[in-house]
């Protein structure tokens, strides 16, 4: 009897650890225009079954609609070498996720349903709401500025001389209209309120020159501050505008610096909206300089988005950085190319971090993940050409990469990872893999490989004398995947007949190649309905299954870079 409840006993402790309850609430994260963040901490689950079902509707809605299921966090994979990590206890688990491809300023509802087939669980909905793209009030007060040395009263008749002038005397909620000239580097100490920015708006021929000063514009620690048509030169960094908060630089020229906009530092960093600039640095193709310092943007921090830009000749186009937060940020329709180190390099973020339908073009290394702290970061339909090493830059322990439906063409191998520590936890699915001329393997990995599936992709190419290394082994030939863990379902295509316009082969990559490819697939390409579907992340598929690669048949090309002004 005895030895019955003590049997009884431990048989319900091993149901209570491998069930699972939440640990407090599930936290929407900050929201960008068209994607919601959440994560989920739940104790228990030590046999790691549990999943938590995503669902979502417009507030009002009849109709729920799947999402991806919350990511599961590698045990311990969120803790940041550097940067600031969630509290989870040893005996928790964190779950995080996104809804994506949502519409801007909408409201909508969130169903999250933990399951755990040894029991517990639980369901929560919670509102949200994604973010508008941040505009001037129609009837926002209008004031005026011109070059100068002080003076004036900032009507239009009687402009403000000089921007230190205006700047004394602005209040939130106002514009100030820059006249045509050459302004000097500037400090900005003042801020606007939430809904009521200070704006610093350049009419045609607005110039801030730096004049080789380390900084054209200092805007650190202030929040509410707007940049929309200028243009800023000839200075080491053009913005700076660490532990600031709600920044908009829109519509701006940089150029004649080695920094375009750079936060680094997170006390506060949160809610920059960054579109439609062009951001020129002084890198050239091809590299000849190893890793350069120069960076087009730089972020730590969250909820911020950047979108729309066109950046070229820098070391990086686009960067976070490892002080602090880094989640819940999007990346999207940028236009980048002529980066001698990496393409958009996603180092340090934590999740729901998020990058998705850009264009890279002569990038030495393509989308950088060195590392990631569980993720997930998703890295969705982004097409990458002529990127002489790796498309995918998973070094340094990443965990919790989601690389899904991208098209990359470039010269040898075209998909490998070089280096020695693991990667960790990360997926591959419906992407296209094109690589010219000879090399060792189709796709290889030096690295041990630790819970990671990759499958449903396509390779097309070669010669290759392996069509893949994994873990140590060598495999000859994709059918050989059979005998492997990964790739059951990918498949080899012809460069020739995948594209419906022809491609260049990517011969040389010290040659420049031109912008703007067209990666549209043929109507009878291999690749066309060979993807699987994946709930919230390629819904409205047109054929029988999702295409592999950037582009569904029959979809128009995302736009990328500056869009035009209405």
């Amino acid at each position: 009897m005895r030895n019955a409840l003590i049997a009884s006993v431990l048989a319900t402790r091993l149901i209570a650890a491998d069930g699972c309850e939440p640990l407090g609430e599930p936290v929407l994260e900050p929201a960008t225009t068209t994607c919601l963040g959440v994560h989920w901490i739940v104790r228990g689950d030590d046999d790691g079954d549990a999943r938590v079902a995503v669902a979502w509707r417009e507030k009002g809605g009849k109709e729920w609609h799947d999402g991806a299921d919350l990511w599961r966090v590698g045990k311990g994979h969120h803790v940041a070498g550097k940067g600031q990590a969630l509290a989870v206890p040893d005996d928790a688990r964190l779950f995080a996720g996104s809804v994506l491809w949502l519409q801007p300023g909408a409201d909508y509802e969130l169903r999250l349903n933990l399951i755990d087939s040894d029991g517990g669980g639980g369901e929560r909905t919670i509102a949200a709401r994604t973010a508008v793209e941040p505009l001037a009030a129609k009837d926002a007060r209008l004031r005026y500025v011109k070059p100068g040395d002080g003076g004036g009263s900032g009507e239009d008749h009687d402009p403000w001389k000089g921007l230190p002038a205006a700047l004394a005397a602005l209040t939130p909620g106002d514009v100030l209209l820059m006249q045509k000239g050459v302004y000097p580097p500037v400090e900005i100490a003042i801020s606007g309120e939430p809904g009521k920015p200070i704006i610093l708006r350049g009419l045609t021929g607005a110039v801030i020159d730096g004049g080789g000063a380390a900084r054209v514009i200092s805007a650190t620690g202030i929040h509410d501050v707007w940049f929309e048509d200028l243009e800023l030169r000839h200075g080491e960094y053009a913005i700076v505008a660490h532990e600031s908060a709600r920044i908009v630089m829109r519509g701006c020229h940089l150029h004649g610096v080695d920094y375009g906009l750079t936060a680094t530092r997170d006390k506060g960093t949160e809610g920059f909206f960054i579109a439609d600039n062009l951001i020129e640095g002084p890198s050239t193709w091809p590299r000849t300089k190893g890793i350069e310092g120069a960076r087009g943007i730089q972020l730590a921090g969250v909820g911020h988005e950047v979108c729309y830009n066109r950046v070229r000749a820098f070391a990086d186009a686009i960067n976070t950085f490892q002080d602090g937060r880094c989640s819940a940020i999007d990346f999207h329709h940028n236009d980048v190319s002529e980066l001698t180190d990496d393409g958009i390099e996603l180092d340090y973020s934590q999740r729901n971090v998020r990058c998705f339908e850009n264009r890279l073009t002569n990038v030495f290394q393509g989308i950088s993940l060195q590392p990631i702290y569980g993720g997930p970061v998703y890295v969705l339909r982004n097409v990458l050409v002529n990127v002489p090493v790796e498309p995918f830059k998973l070094h340094n322990e990443p965990s919790g990469a989601l690389i899904m439906h991208n098209t990359v063409i470039k010269k040898g191998s075209p998909f490998g990872v070089y280096g020695e520590p693991p990667i960790r936890n990360c997926v591959t699915r419906n992407n296209l893999f094109i690589g010219y001329g000879p090399d060792r393997y189709g796709t290889s990995f030096d690295m041990p490989m630790q819970d990671c599936d990759f499958d449903y992709d396509g390779f097309g190419g070669g010669p290759w004398a392996n069509f893949c290394k994994w873990n140590g082994t060598k495999y000859p030939t994709l059918a050989a995947m059979s005998e492997s863990p990964i790739h059951h379902h990918s498949l080899v295509v012809d460069p020739q007949t995948t594209f419906a316009t022809p491609i260049a082969a990517v011969t040389d990559e010290n040659v420049q190649r031109a912008i703007g490819e067209d990666v549209a697939l043929a109507a009878d390409a291999t690749a066309v309905d060979a993807g699987l579907a994946l709930p919230g992340i390629n819904d409205g598929f047109a054929g029988k299954a999702p295409d592999l690669g950037a582009c569904e048949l029959g979809v128009a090309a995302p736009h990328y870079g500056p869009r035009p002004k209405k």
